[in-house]
């Protein structure tokens, strides 16, 4: 760990709990939640040596837990607030992954003016699950973009992943179930079939709140539904499955 990473007024290093790795956040950002965690562990089925992009990095969280699932070429983290890309970039240097991770301050539509398209192995994003004019107003502004589709859209994020993506190329996204309909019509749109989808519970009582999709840049068409992931077994306890992910089973 570098010594040398000073911290901002609100900020704090969190222990990720797997290969030492830990990262900054801001208590009045958008920190990251277990989301995150699942995201991380249902693309660690991506290939050796791969180039991989994570759009709308945010803290860097997806890209920095993926160095300790994949044996990736590169991790590219894109992210347009600058000072929460600033923020990303020290973590990055506080676990010294700069050969591994580099952070992009840049609008995810602007990307195909600064990097080579079609070039990327593997795409991972956590995008804003809100509509516009939907849901509760947060107002703090790094929150409500992290949440609200407001500078970056379910279409943003299929055009530009089409993109980037070579040919059977693959991208892996954690969002609502209650949007999977536009996910799926979004997605073949831009030629992205999807072909896993696996969806969260909190408990087996309850309802599904995330869903977890795997899609391929010009795939055919086959999809396979994985078994329900539950979070807690009981109240506050986590399954196995979970412990397992945060290394501690």
């Amino acid at each position: 760990m570098s010594d040398d990473i000073k911290l901002k007024k609100d900020e704090r290093i969190d222990d990720l709990q797997i290969n030492n790795l830990k990262i900054i956040q801001n208590k009045n950002g958008f920190c990251f939640g277990i989301d995150s965690v699942l995201l991380s562990n249902f693309a660690k089925e991506i290939k050796n040596d791969s180039n991989v992009i994570d759009l709308g990095t945010g803290t860097g969280i997806i890209a920095i837990l993926l160095t300790a699932k994949i044996n990736a070429k590169n991790i590219l983290g894109v992210e347009l607030q600058s000072d929460v890309a600033e923020m990303a970039n020290r973590s990055v240097i506080l676990n010294n992954l700069e050969n591994k991770v580099n952070i992009l301050n840049e609008d995810i539509k602007k990307l195909d003016k600064v990097l080579r398209m079609g070039t990327y192995d593997a795409i991972v994003t956590n995008p804003p699950y809100i509509k516009l004019n939907t849901g509760a107003t947060n107002i703090n502004n790094t929150k409500f973009i992290s949440r609200h589709e407001l500078t970056c859209t379910l279409e943003d994020i299929a055009k530009v992943s089409s993109k980037l993506l070579n040919n059977y190329g693959e991208i892996y996204m954690v969002h609502r179930p209650d949007r999977l309909v536009d996910i799926v019509e979004t997605f073949r749109k831009y030629k992205l079939e999807i072909k896993k989808i696996r969806f969260v519970y909190t408990d087996e009582n309850s309802q599904s709140n995330l869903v977890l999709i795997k899609a391929v840049k010009n795939g055919k068409s086959f999809l396979k539904i994985e078994k329900p992931l539950y979070v807690y077994k009981e109240k506050n306890k986590y399954t196995d499955e979970i412990l397992e992910m945060y290394n501690k089973k």
